[in-house]
């Protein structure tokens, strides 16, 4: 998993990747600004701040209520946005270490926008359903970095393993390697709640995410790795 995230670092400096790599700084800023403005509109002028524990938390956060929904919602979020163009992302890291591979079949953008919308859906209602784990102090980032790395770590390998599998096969291989996923699932999950770092992590999760199924299956073709 290590050598993983090193080659997805790596990624970055690839030439072909960087103007997805623009493009990902430039999401990612778009949505925390959306976000930002979005949670701080409904926190102040709808009644969902008013609704039991909700308005006990805020009320506690007091003006830190805006900051922290929004740190809470962006990894969900921004994945979600920046997945629509990350099969690109996953033809320049085949192009460059799988040289051998076929072109992959890849989602139709209605499939990809239909994924993505699934898992923001999935995502934001689950990260607000944990909320209240915010009054047992330290036990919170345990639970929110363990859903949140699960669902994570299942969307990137679903974005990555479906350009080449179909769904059942998708499906077979990721339960196969639940544990693994998830552990790829909460780094990414982690680094895209720290700042600046956030901004590259969709690239670099995909990259990664690229060589894990590229080490994990077991039957489909595989190109000649290359070093970069």
């Amino acid at each position: 998993m290590i050598s993983a995230f090193v080659k997805g670092i790596d990624q970055l400096s690839d030439k072909n990747t960087r103007k997805y790599l623009w493009l990902s700084i430039l999401a990612a800023l778009v949505t925390l600004v959306v976000l930002w403005t979005v949670v701080g509109y409904v926190l102040r002028e709808t009644s969902i701040s008013e609704i039991g524990w909700l308005e006990g938390a805020v009320d506690i956060l007091g003006g830190l209520a805006t900051l922290a929904l929004t740190w809470f919602l962006f990894p969900a979020t921004v994945s979600a946005v920046i997945g629509l163009f990350l099969d690109q992302v996953a033809d320049c890291v085949e192009a460059r270490h799988y040289p051998g591979l076929s072109d992959a079949n890849g989602q139709s953008i209605g499939e990809t926008v239909v994924m993505s919308a699934k898992f923001l859906g999935i995502l934001i209602v689950l990260n607000i359903l944990m909320l209240p784990f915010l009054f047992l102090g330290p036990l919170f980032p345990f639970v929110f970095y363990l859903v949140n790395g699960y669902l994570l770590g299942r969307e990137y390998f679903e974005l990555v393993a479906s350009r080449r599998l179909p769904p059942a096969e998708v499906t077979k291989l990721r339960k196969a390697r639940q544990g693994s996923v998830m552990m790829v699932g909460i780094v990414i999950a982690f680094a895209l709640t720290i700042p600046v770092v956030n901004l590259l992590m969709p690239i670099v999760a995909t990259s990664a995410m690229v060589h894990m199924y590229e080490k994990w299956h077991p039957t489909g073709e595989r190109g000649t790795a290359v070093k970069a």
